[in-house]
Parts: C-alpha cells; sequence; structure tokens
C-alpha cells in the first residue's frame, strides 16, 4: 500500500510538473506593477480561467480546436487559394500544391511545399520550399529547387495575415474582467 501511495505521488508530481512545459516567461517591463491590474489584464487576454466560465461550460461537451484556429495554417491556405492542393495535413504540418502554370509561361509549372515548424508568428516556423518544372516541346521535364523572391515574398504575406488574425482573434475573445465586492464593503 505504502508503494502505491508513493508512486501515485510521482506521478501527479510528473503531471503538474508537464502541465509548467508549454508555460513562457512573463516580461516585467510589460507587466502592471499592482497585482489586481495583472489579473484583469491576464484574464482580459484568455490566460488563466475563471469559475463561472468552468461552471457555464458544464453539459456542452468538449471544446476542441481545430486547423481554423491556427493563424499560420490559415493564412497560408489563404495566400495560395488560386493553386490546387495535392495535400493539406493539419496534424502533420504540411501543405503541398499541385504543379501550377500561369498563361504566360505554359512550359514552367510551379509547386509550393510550406512545413509548419510552431504555431507561433515567426519567420522560422515555416519553411518554404518552391520547386520549377520547365518542359521541353518533346515532353522533357526538369524539375528544380529554387529559393530567391517567391518564397521570400510568400513568408512576408502569410505572416503579415497570419498577424491580422491573431488580431482579429484577440479582439474577438476579448473579455473584460469585471471585480465582484467583497462581503464587507472592502476590496
Amino acid at each position: 500500500m505504502n508503494k502505491f501511495k508513493v508512486a501515485s505521488f510521482l506521478i501527479i508530481c510528473v503531471i503538474l510538473l508537464q502541465s509548467c512545459k508549454g508555460m513562457k516567461p512573463g516580461d516585467a517591463k510589460k507587466s502592471p506593477p499592482d497585482p489586481r491590474e495583472r489579473v484583469k489584464r491576464n484574464l482580459e487576454e484568455g490566460k488563466g480561467f475563471r469559475l463561472n466560465d468552468v461552471v457555464s461550460k458544464r453539459g456542452r461537451g468538449g471544446d476542441f480546436e481545430f486547423a481554423s484556429s491556427n493563424v499560420l495554417w490559415r493564412a497560408s491556405l489563404d495566400i495560395i487559394d488560386f493553386m490546387p492542393l495535392t495535400s493539406a495535413n493539419y496534424s502533420g504540418g504540411i501543405v503541398i500544391t499541385d504543379w501550377y502554370s500561369n498563361d504566360n509561361n505554359p512550359n514552367e509549372t510551379i509547386k509550393i511545399t510550406i512545413r509548419f515548424l510552431s504555431n507561433e508568428i515567426r519567420s522560422d516556423a515555416l519553411d518554404i520550399k518552391v520547386f520549377y518544372k520547365t518542359c521541353t516541346s518533346d515532353f522533357k521535364c526538369v524539375v528544380s529547387q529554387k529559393t530567391g523572391t517567391i518564397d521570400t515574398e510568400l513568408r512576408k504575406e502569410i505572416l503579415k495575415r497570419a498577424t491580422l488574425y491573431s488580431d482579429e482573434d484577440k479582439a474577438k475573445n476579448f473579455k473584460p474582467y469585471v471585480t465582484t465586492p467583497k462581503i464587507g464593503g472592502k476590496d
């Protein structure tokens, strides 16, 4: 029985320590010195929880996050929506377009692969590869990967759109923090 208690205690400790793994350290310069203001700001930004939110969600089932909640994913699909997709795997974190050609140069086609390395809006969160296929009139084709303006511009546009989506989501999810007076009239 004693071994069971020790094992249970260790498992609970590991679970509690793992839950802190994804937390980012705060920036003291951006935090207000008053603890009430910090609590208010954190709750308005969706950090932490409110007891009345937990009670109101009872009986609703689970809350699920789908690919549409990832701003980088949404922005990438919106930017390349003119191209047909071969594969779009959210859980694998990759989008692959089919070969695409515009009317200006039918002998040259382009294919784009976007891998998501992180959910954060950063330039190194995306691995973008651009492939070119050039075919001659006798159907001999050469495929090559090139780096240059297309992948740089694509990355810039995806990050710009993802930032806009993130700002929209923050504004949409903003809930003002309302304090309730304590019993006895004191704060």
